[in-house]
């Protein structure tokens, strides 16, 4: 990941740019932070899970397997070590139980940091509607020292109202339920 230069804002796209610069820059630091708190067991699964997620993986395995099914078919001409395939399927299983861990290792992780950035996400997305609100507030009131009738429109009154999040929350758990129950009745 190469950082954007400070100062790096185009002439063109004005000062705002800065502003994106600076929450690049502040993103890949943090990033950078995260990634150095890692364990060293995090490291490695992450490590094992991104090979086994390559197509170089699937191509070591069908090279290995294939062989190892030529060989113990007879079809090189060399003796079978494993005529009924039982070691290569005690082999697969228990590869196959390890890099499911390795891989709910690597997702347990993921899962936290999308739980940290929904966090971040809802606490910017309440400023940002508390702050909306205000600003409603505070332009209709001089809407209505100017006398501009649009300053009486009943939405207007309605969006300057501050959204308590907990009665969305109690909402949306009432039409989740309330459709669950539907779909069981169906």
């Amino acid at each position: 990941m190469t950082r954007p230069a400070e100062g790096a804002a185009d002439e063109e796209a004005g000062p705002e740019m800065n502003v994106v610069v600076r929450n690049i820059n502040a993103l890949l630091d943090r990033s950078k932070k995260q990634e150095k708190r890692k364990s060293r067991e995090e490291k490695i699964a992450d490590t094992i899970t991104g090979f086994t997620g390559s197509m170089a993986f699937v191509y070591i395995h069908l090279v290995l397997f294939g062989l190892w099914i030529i060989w113990n078919l007879e079809w090189l001409g060399l003796p079978p070590f494993d005529p009924s395939f039982v070691v290569l399927a005690m082999f697969a299983s228990v590869e196959a139980i390890f890099l499911s861990t390795f891989v709910l290792i690597s997702q347990n992780r993921m899962t936290a940091e999308a739980d940290q950035r929904a966090e971040l996400n809802l606490q910017v997305s309440l400023l940002a509607e508390h702050e909306i609100t205000r600003l409603i507030q505070l332009v209709t009131e001089v809407a209505r020292k100017m006398d501009i009738p649009e300053a009486l429109d009943p939405e207007i009154a309605f969006l300057a109202k501050d959204v308590k999040p907990e009665q969305v929350l109690d909402t949306m758990q009432k039409h989740m339920e309330e459709l669950s129950n539907k779909e069981k009745d169906a």
